[in-house]
């Protein structure tokens, strides 16, 4: 199953009988599914319909929905008369006429030039046939947007097991190096408690006691296990696909927390450059995490 970036942009459009629909989908990262949906004031009746597939086939982000109609009927106008205006004022011209005495020139010619008598009036379309062709527009636009962030989501998962890859293979290192730290402080322990006592016997016993708390105290094999146990849930749920954002977030947290630990209890350079880099390398997979649906 394909993992999706959250980031993308789409684009469909379907027409029938000189009428045209446009729908542009552009989608950014959100924690969950944030529409916004604009359209012309008369395609209100659309909303609900277009919310619905979007919430059907879209997962999370946030999506700003736009759509666009054109007309490109040849008979979109048709003339409307208003014959009571029409007659009121011909009224009025016999009235002038008669109490005046002045000529009544008011003819057909005249009267469709006054104001509102005759109009263009937009043919109202048929909301079913408009619907469809949004609806079609908008599986299109769907289609579109979800291909190009297939293909990001198909990158970001790339990159972030070659991450993971890398952070597997220091931990081998950290384990390695965590005898030679032990060594070497059981060594400068010794010779700073010889150069204090001077001529006087070490007491081996309290010695050894010491080596073993100091031991305990920076032992790090179950981070380091932890470590391997999130690393391969964290492949495994990329293997399985779908929505993995959520999911990879929490085991990525999981990661950092075991890191800033090993981080704590060991005071020895060599382990310390790389727990810097564990580090570095946790915080880039989280931000890409994050753009996962």
């Amino acid at each position: 199953m394909a993992i999706y970036s959250m980031t993308g942009y789409g684009k469909g459009v379907a027409e029938k009988d000189g009428l045209k629909i446009t729908v542009e989908l552009k989608s950014v990262n959100h924690r969950f599914l944030d529409l916004n949906i604009k359209l012309p004031k008369t395609f209100a009746f659309a909303e609900d319909a277009l919310r619905k597939i979007i919430q059907a086939n879209v997962g999370r982000g946030h999506v700003d929905v736009y759509v666009n109609f054109e007309d490109g009927r040849k008979d979109k106008f048709n003339i409307a008369v208003d014959y009571d205006l029409a007659r009121q004022y011909i009224l009025i011209a016999k009235e002038l006429k008669d109490k005046f005495g002045v000529e009544n020139n008011l003819g057909a010619n005249e009267i469709i030039r006054i104001p509102d008598v005759v109009s263009q009036v937009a043919d109202e379309s048929d909301e079913e046939t408009l619907l469809s062709l949004i609806k079609q527009s908008c599986i299109l636009a769907i289609d579109n947007l979800n291909a190009m962030r297939a293909v990001e989501g198909k990158a970001l998962v790339d990159d972030l097991l070659n991450k993971v890859d890398g952070i597997s293979g220091v931990l081998p290192e950290i384990q390695t190096l965590a005898p030679i730290a032990l060594d070497e402080y059981r060594t400068k322990l010794r010779d700073r408690v010889q150069e204090y006592l001077k001529e006087t016997p070490i007491d081996e016993v309290k010695l050894i006691n010491e080596i073993a708390f100091y031991s305990d105290k920076v032992c790090t094999d179950e981070e380091i296990t932890r470590l391997y146990t999130h690393i391969a849930h964290f492949r495994s749920i990329v293997k399985e696909g779908g929505a993995v954002g959520k999911k990879l977030d929490f085991i990525v947290q999981e990661m950092n927390r075991e890191t800033n630990t090993i981080g704590s209890k060991c005071n020895y350079a060599q382990i310390t450059e790389r727990v810097v880099y564990l580090k570095s390398e946790i915080e880039k997979i989280r931000e890409q995490v994050q753009n996962l649906v």
